[in-house]
């Protein structure tokens, strides 16, 4: 079976949604990634799943998905995700959602409930319920990341050696700086501009982007992968979890998986890990 991903688009013409689409058997995985990164983050994962068709999103403002103008909230991607399961008609699929992803994903089951029959949520950002209405956190670094590159490989050499880049698996890392960049003008600009992140860290804790009540309203099986790696108060840390230490409690089907020596970048790290956890929800 060919499982090189058909790059398709959902949408109207400057908001439309790039998906890639693997071949497979139903019901599909449907994936979304973290706040930064792009469909294709997901590869080495899907691999081990070679029988099973995968729809991985890459969000509005990321990878080859339109870039609209800011600012961006919340609550967009999750609308984003739903539609994307309406387009494709998906039933009972396996909802993986990483960081901001999860989040997204949460949202969708509850907008489109029929779209899933379990979720796996990987470190999510859904902070604790007091944190929402919060000053928001200082995202400036964001806005001096590097924006122009000569080629994928240049970033690549770059990132390998640097945290948390220098945890993560190689080819993890190779693809996302291999669909992370987009040609311009003879050079490479990032798929997701600086700006459009900084956007999305801004409205992190607005009380629009609390979705305690979606959390209540889910009946699907929800597996809650958590890094043990926790943030400090005043430190605006990517790398620790954003994730409420309650949160899987507060599912009706709730279960969690706590990685006391994970960082934030779960599926970046243990893949495999992440692929039993995907196994077991999907029987």
């Amino acid at each position: 079976m060919d499982r090189t991903p058909e790059l398709k688009f959902v949408g109207e013409p400057g908001e439309e949604l790039a998906v890639w689409e693997w071949p497979g058997e139903d019901p599909p995985f449907l994936l979304a990634h973290a706040t930064g990164f792009h469909g294709r983050c997901w590869d080495r994962i899907i691999r081990m799943f070679p029988q099973r068709h995968c729809l991985a999103v890459d969000a509005r403002g990321h990878g080859r998905s339109s870039q609209p103008g800011l600012p961006y909230h919340w609550r967009i991607f999750g609308r984003d995700l739903a539609a994307v399961g309406e387009h494709w008609d998906v039933r009972g699929a396996i909802g993986i959602g990483h960081s901001s992803g999860g989040h997204s994903t949460v949202q969708a089951a509850a907008l489109r409930p029929p779209t899933y029959r379990a979720l796996l949520l990987i470190d999510p950002t859904i902070f604790p319920l007091e944190y929402y209405g919060t000053e928001p956190p200082d995202a400036s670094f964001t806005l001096r990341r590097r924006n122009l590159w000569a080629s994928p490989d240049e970033m690549f050499e770059r990132f390998k050696g640097r945290p948390p880049f220098a945890g993560w698996r190689p080819e993890i890392l190779r693809d996302y700086c291999d669909f992370g960049v987009l040609p311009r003008d003879g050079e490479f600009v990032l798929a997701c501009p600086p700006a459009v992140e900084a956007s999305i860290y801004l409205n992190s804790k607005e009380p629009e982007a609390n979705i305690y009540a979606e959390v209540a309203a889910i009946r699907h099986p929800v597996t809650v992968m958590r890094a043990g790696r926790e943030r400090q108060p005043g430190a605006f840390d990517l790398a620790a979890s954003p994730t409420a230490p309650d949160l899987a409690s507060r599912f009706a089907r709730g279960r969690e998986v706590l990685l006391m020596g994970a960082s934030h970048y779960i599926p970046m790290e243990e893949p495999e890990m992440v692929a039993d956890e995907i196994r077991k929800l999907a029987g």
